[in-house]
């Protein structure tokens, strides 16, 4: 478990950054969480890593509170639960300064066995049945799905694991206490009460905008061995998952969809450049390597 002062130097840094930050990450790393922050409050930190800060004097009170009451948990890379394995990759992309948390499981032991399900928000009833059938499955053979909350695909992907009894993960564009889409309080609210976890970079009280959107991209691509795109348009926001998951050198797999149909027509590319495999059933999937 971090100390105190480790906590609210992490808490200082969820508050003060804006993800992802590279040159922070690289600062805190040399330096530890404590002295960091102190230097970055003094302004001796090198200019790369003060040009990464958005905010100089954040408050964290409130976060403190949070925690003290339940309402969420922050996870550090010096808890025995950060995933190490998992997120250690992503230094080229920007490794997370800390993860705020919302449900009891342990998400190293959680995404230890686990696939990421995304796609197409404006999905077809053909892509929500697939989706939800990976999802299920998954959860019939131990695995758990992870998603990013979203309408269409990833919606269903959840309530497919949801089905059968299996744990589920949601990573967020906003802060673990609010539910993005609105729609859906009543299946975040499902996923923690049948221990699954919703994540995210952002404090308590974060709202969606578009960056974070692109930026928790680079998570749901690397908290996982594999990832299944079903259906994406060629703007989808899944096709970005699938960049970042390739670059990691994690599995990437896509599942067909018609040649006409425009939510298809991302995942189909993929597919066309080899930039995907062809997946038709939760056989073709590998993803029981671990990376703890």
């Amino acid at each position: 478990m971090s100390s105190p002062d480790v906590l609210r130097a992490r808490l200082f840094l969820s508050r003060a950054v804006e993800p992802p930050a590279p040159a922070v990450h690289h600062f805190v790393a040399v330096h530890g969480p404590v002295d960091a922050v102190s230097r970055i409050r003094n302004g001796a930190a090198p200019a790369a890593v003060l040009f990464e800060v958005a905010r100089q004097d954040p408050q964290i009170e409130d976060d403190l509170r949070a925690i003290d009451n339940g309402a969420a948990r922050l996870l550090v890379p010096e808890d025995e639960e950060w995933p190490l394995g998992r997120l250690s990759a992503l230094v080229g992309h920007g490794v997370p300064l800390a993860l705020w948390l919302r449900g009891k499981a342990s998400l190293t032991e959680l995404t230890n066995t686990a696939v990421t399900i995304t796609g197409s928000r404006t999905s077809s009833a053909y892509g929500n049945t697939i989706a939800a059938h990976f999802g299920g499955a998954l959860a019939d053979a131990g695995a758990a799905v992870v998603s990013g909350g979203g309408l269409g695909v990833d919606e269903a992907a959840h309530h497919g694991a949801l089905a059968a009894n299996g744990p589920t993960v949601v990573v967020l564009p906003c802060g673990v206490d609010r539910a993005y889409p609105h729609q859906h309080v009543r299946l975040y609210e499902q996923i923690v009460d049948q221990g699954g976890l919703l994540v995210s970079e952002y404090p308590i009280g974060a709202v969606p905008i578009r960056a974070r959107f692109r930026a928790r991209c680079r998570l749901l691509a690397a908290l996982t061995a594999a990832t299944v795109i079903v259906e994406a348009g060629r703007r989808s926001g899944a096709l970005t998952v699938a960049g970042v998951a390739n670059d990691l050198g994690r599995r990437v797999y896509g599942v067909p969809g018609p040649i006409h149909s425009a939510t298809s027509t991302g995942v189909n590319e993929l597919l066309r450049v080899g930039a995907a495999t062809v997946v038709t059933s939760l056989d073709h999937v590998h993803y029981r390597e671990g990376l703890r």
